[in-house]
């Protein structure tokens, strides 16, 4: 993945991409700043979890100009959302999603809402950069409200 984002970093230079240059950019800069803060070696799963949170803050924009009726912004963020996306590994189904979360259920034996960190303990390594970890929330807070 890192190899890639390198590659197309190069590939939008030569072909001019402005805006899909601002965001490549925008990726290896989140990663050398986690490297130095955080002392975090640069790896895919670095680079899956600056993409995540970039995304996750691009989704938040775009239900902020949707009420601000700026369907402009709303277009530009999506075009970014896009370029961000083939950064991620391939999302899981919800099938695929609701499966790994009935597994963790049978693992952990929750007996009521107190339980969710334990199950999202195990869930979140599954799932982190698949799958939209608040989607996968919900659906565990929904299962053991019906418990």
């Amino acid at each position: 993945m890192i190899e890639k984002l390198e590659k197309d970093m190069i590939e939008a230079l030569k072909n001019k991409e402005k805006d899909r240059l601002t965001v490549i950019r925008e990726i290896k800069s989140g990663i050398k700043l986690a490297q130095i803060d955080q002392k975090k070696e640069m790896n895919d799963d670095l680079l899956i979890e600056i993409v995540s949170k970039a995304i996750k803050t691009r989704k938040e924009s775009v239900k902020e100009f949707e009420k601000g009726a700026r369907q402009d912004l709303i277009d530009k963020t999506n075009f970014e959302i896009d370029i961000l996306n083939a950064y991620l590994p391939a999302q899981l189904s919800k099938e695929e999603i609701e499966q790994i979360v009935e597994n963790a259920f049978q693992e952990v034996k929750p007996t009521a809402l107190k339980d969710m960190g334990k199950i999202m303990g195990v869930i979140t390594p599954l799932l982190k950069g698949k799958a939209d970890m608040g989607i996968v929330s919900q659906m565990v807070k929904e299962k053991l409200g019906n418990l």
